[in-house]
């Protein structure tokens, strides 16, 4: 166990050593862009997303019965990275006309689709749940 832990931190630290040397090779504008970006992503989840899901998760809890907690829970975390995914291509279905290979699908209709089939299983995993208690 120990040679392992041992070589996934040498692993870790080397993969971190390569990491930084790619972003040093990037021009200045690139690197604060970077920083920009980086900087954003941390402040747009502390900031918003992890007090709404901590929101959420509460009101959750007070309303939906416990046997009910583990399903919705499961299907909320699949829907949010799942929107998160999507957000890249979201809208962008037409925009590269001269070349019908990229974003060749209607993500839209796929998302909507996926997140359908993730709350379909919560619910059939309550049902299960449900009878399994009577």
């Amino acid at each position: 166990m120990t040679a392992t832990r041992v070589l996934l931190g040498l692993c870790g630290i080397w993969l971190g050593w390569y990491g930084i040397t790619l972003v040093l090779d990037l021009g200045p504008a690139d690197q604060m862009s970077l920083a920009l970006w980086f900087a954003g992503g941390i402040l747009l989840h502390d900031a918003v997303l992890a007090p709404l899901c901590a929101a959420l998760g509460l009101a959750a809890r007070r309303i939906l019965p416990a046997s009910w907690w583990a399903p919705f829970t499961v299907g909320a975390v699949c829907t949010a990275t799942l929107l998160v995914l999507a957000v890249p291509v979201l809208g962008h279905e037409d925009a590269n006309a001269a070349n019908n290979t990229v974003l060749d699908r209607n993500f839209g209709m796929g998302l909507l689709v996926a997140v359908g089939a993730v709350w379909a299983l919560v619910a059939l995993d309550i049902a299960r749940r449900y009878r399994a208690r009577r």
